[in-house]
């Protein structure tokens, strides 16, 4: 058996930034097992397998996997695939059935080698538990007590998907500063798989609102260079302290580990009700293969 994949590097119009991406094409004889196994040889904080639709109105079923486990909805995949298929069909909108739901994106611009999509999120986000208190969150990201909290920004637990615990702290300087301690992870942070965005606004950086950093031990990655499916969740979390109306913002991720990823969030309120949300951003091939998985 072989299958054609394309590398991409998504949430950058540069390569070799952003969050890179497998997307393996006409995946549908695989296994889940070998599913599971060809990402952990890709060793990317996702890979995506591109299958036929239950609908004949979707563009396609994708399946996302980490090195270690499934995800039924993540940011990165989502852009990286819709981008990475509406270069084959020339498409301005792509539907993608996921495991949290069908995902329309659409694409503002597409060339042979890179895209921009945006989508509305599936489902909007939802807080789903409580966090720990300051202290254990200062101990385990090796800040000061005094450095957990932003403006209004209280620490929370959202998910549009998946489960993150949202860590607002003081600035940018204590952002960089951030230096996991591992034990005692499980026990501080029980909800999901132990995710957790830790943000800051950013008022001296013109390009940006917002800068973030997402650490998932439990997902089999150490630090993310962008995550969607967390801004997606962090999306609930600013809507709190947002007016009626519609909102965008910019989040910058990966600058810590010189991968540079910039994510666009949208949002709107009525009747002081979250209405709607959505994710953006760009993506570009990188490189394209084969995989040979033998007979």
């Amino acid at each position: 058996m072989k299958l054609n994949y394309v590398l991409l590097d998504v949430f950058t119009t540069t390569r070799l930034q952003g969050n890179p991406l497998a997307v393996v094409l006409k995946a549908d004889g695989l296994l889940d097992d070998q599913m599971q196994a060809i990402a952990a040889e890709f060793n990317l904080s996702e890979t995506v397998f591109i299958h036929k639709p239950q609908s004949e109105r979707h563009s396609a079923a994708v399946r996302i996997f980490t090195p270690k486990v499934e995800l039924p909805f993540a940011g990165h995949p989502t852009v990286g695939a819709a981008v990475a298929l509406a270069m084959q069909t020339r498409s301005t909108a792509v539907r993608l059935e996921e495991k949290v739901g069908v995902i329309t994106c659409v694409m503002d611009r597409v060339d042979k080698e890179k895209g921009h999509a945006r989508f509305a999120l599936p489902k909007l986000p939802e807080e789903i538990g409580k966090p720990p208190s300051h202290a254990a969150i200062a101990t385990a990201l090796g800040l000061e007590l005094d450095e957990i909290g932003c403006g209004p920004y209280e620490p929370a637990v959202y998910s549009a998907g998946n489960p993150f615990y949202l860590i607002p702290i003081k600035d940018a300087a204590a952002l960089r500063r951030i230096r996991v301690e591992r034990r005692g992870w499980d026990e501080n942070f029980p909800i999901g798989r132990g995710s957790i965005y830790v943000f800051t606004r950013t008022p001296d950086e013109r390009d940006n609102d917002f800068a973030a950093r997402m650490f998932a031990p439990g997902m089999g990655l150490g630090e993310d260079p962008a995550t969607g499916s967390a801004a997606a969740a962090l999306i609930g979390l600013i809507s709190r302290h947002e007016g009626n109306g519609q909102h965008e913002f910019r989040l910058r991720q990966g600058h810590e580990m010189g991968r540079p990823s910039l994510i666009s969030m949208q949002l709107r309120k009525d009747g002081d009700v979250l209405t709607h949300g959505g994710i953006g951003g760009d993506a570009i091939v990188v490189g394209e293969g084969t995989l040979n998985l033998g007979d």
